[in-house]
Formats: structure tokens, sequence, C-alpha cells
């Protein structure tokens, strides 16, 4: 088997998405989606033509078989991938208008499911520090065991001269509070060499509202963090880096239908383009803001993440000014 690029490591899970915007009721109807901020991320570097592979427990469950099928399938490495004798983890969706959402979670605290009980005698870190890259979210930094698992791979990882990727992926229904979640996830965004996040950790998290001094303010404050990526929705993304570079590009003009995974498709697509193939980073934003869009056209976590071809078409079609 082909050395993978890009291992990612944390929450795999099943989204429980509805179908209509709104509160639930008697008689709403839901769709089962594939889900989990770091295994949605290899999705999208799969479809980009590398390698990828996921790190990640899930239960001995239908939704576990479902979830491992479902990677096997998009050709993602699933070698690292256990079975706990628990439930596979949910997340429920609630969906807003304008394709926005909210979450709320099967899993700790409360109650324990199978993504948090990843151990480190689960895995082979030696195994893992063959990739180029290592993408985490701050979700799976909230619970022991895998807080663990996430902080021994990301400090190897990070020593050995891999490129360590975190999202925050702030969630209320798993923290409670922006200043708890930084608290906690400051020390693995001392091992980050590119931070990747939205507007909603940027407020919550770090209390800014000026995005552009937090990215040069969280480089100082970070002598290892090389890149520091905003996401901003449907104002496109802002990018700064250590060597000074800085960039912002409006986003592509669409009609969202679910934002899930958004982001999860910008960043695979950004560590696709900048990280593995070296493009710059005007064009890496551009391709990244790209996936963001199609992802947006579809509901689901994964179901919008573009192929290269369709990436490409789309970039062609459309310009952003």
């Amino acid at each position: 088997m082909k050395d993978i690029e890009v291992f990612c490591i944390g929450e795999l899970l099943v989204d429980v998405i509805p179908k209509n915007i709104g509160r639930y009721y008697e008689g709403f109807e839901f769709e089962i989606h594939f889900g989990g901020a770091p295994a949605n991320v290899c999705v999208g570097i799969s479809r980009l033509n590398h390698r990828s592979g996921v790190i990640a427990a899930v239960g001995n469950d239908p939704f576990g078989d479902f979830l491992i099928e479902f990677l096997r399938n998009e050709g993602v490495d699933t070698r690292y991938i256990v079975r706990k004798n628990l439930r596979t983890t949910l997340a429920f969706v609630i969906l807003k208008e304008m394709g926005e959402r909210d979450f709320f979670f099967y899993a700790k605290p409360w109650n324990t499911t199978a993504f948090t009980e990843l151990s480190l005698s689960d895995i082979s870190i030696d195994s893992i520090l063959e990739a180029r890259v290592i993408h985490t979210s701050g979700v799976s930094t909230a619970f022991e065991p895998i807080s663990n698992v996430i902080r021994d791979v990301f400090i190897a990882g990070y020593r050995r001269g891999i490129v360590t990727s975190f999202d925050p992926n702030y969630r209320d229904d798993i923290w409670g509070s922006g200043e708890k979640a930084l608290k906690v996830m400051d020390e693995y965004l001392s091992y980050t060499k590119l931070l990747s996040m939205g507007m909603e950790e940027v407020e919550k998290m770090f209390r800014a509202s000026d995005y552009r001094k937090l990215a040069k303010d969280l480089i100082s404050m970070y002598q290892g963090m090389e890149i520091v990526a905003i996401r901003r929705g449907s104002r496109g993304a802002y990018v700064y880096t250590r060597k000074g570079e800085e960039i912002e590009i409006p986003a592509y003009k669409i009609n969202p239908i679910d934002t899930t995974g958004a982001g999860d498709a910008w960043t695979a697509a950004f560590i696709v383009y900048h990280i593995l193939e070296s493009k710059d980073l005007e064009t890496s934003v551009r391709y990244a803001n790209a996936a963001g869009a199609l992802k947006c056209l579809k509901r689901g976590a994964v179901t919008g993440f573009p192929m290269r071809k369709d990436l490409e078409e789309f970039i062609a079609k459309n310009i952003v000014e």
C-alpha cells in the first residue's frame, strides 16, 4: 500500500441532518450522512487525488459499518480505525436560514460513545509519523483518552518536522464556553503549524473582532505556528504566514443549501494545494474557497466535496475579483 500523505485523527461520526429548516417536531424527517471534521478532511484530500488515512474509533454497530465502508469507497486508508464495544457517535444538526447550522451531540459530556475512547494502545505513532501532514480537530481535545492520543501524536509530529494542522472546530454543546475551550486547546496550539478556523472560533474562543490582528498575534504568541487561515464563510478567507505573507480573497457567490463541512472542504483543499503541492498562497486560497463553495450546494458534510476535475472546472467558470 502506498504511503499515506495526510493522516487525520479524531472524531468519526454520523451526522443526522434534517430535510427542513427549523425546530424538530413530530414526524420531522432526517437524513444520515458521513461526518466528523478530521474524517471529512480526509475525504476531501482523497477526492483531490492525494493519499489520506483516518485514525479513529467507531462502534460495533451498523453506523460503524457505514462509516468504514464509506471511507473505503472513497479510497481513504482505514487500517487505523478501531472498533469499540460502544455506540458510534451521533451529531444532530439543526438547519437554519442560508444553510447555516447548529449541532448537539450524542457523545461526552452527555454520554460515552466510541470516538472519545480511542487510546494510545490502539495506535502506532511511528507509522503515523511517516506522513507529511497530521490533521485534527479541537473537538477531539475535549475528553480523555482521545485527547492524550492527539497530544502525543501532535508533539511527536511537530518535533519530526511534519506539518501539524489544527482546526479548533468550537462547539458550544461540547465545551460550554469559548474560554474553557481555549484553556484546553492552548497546549495543542503550541504544537500547531497550520491553524485553520472560522469566525465562530475567532469570536467565541479568542474574543476578537479584528481577525487580521488576531492572526498576527497568534503567529507571535505560538513560535511554531507558520500559517493562520481564517475562513469567513460568505465573505471569503484571510491567511497570514510567519513569512509576513498576507492575503484575503472574497468568496464565490452561491445559494447555499447546507454549510455543514464547508470549513473541512476549505481546509482539505488548502492542505492539498499549498502544503502537498506547494502552490502559491493566492492560488491555494482560491481553490480552497471554491471547494468550500461547492460543498455548500449539497446537503451533508462531504456530499458536495468536489473531485479535482469539478473543482478546476468551477474555478475556470467563476471569477472572483
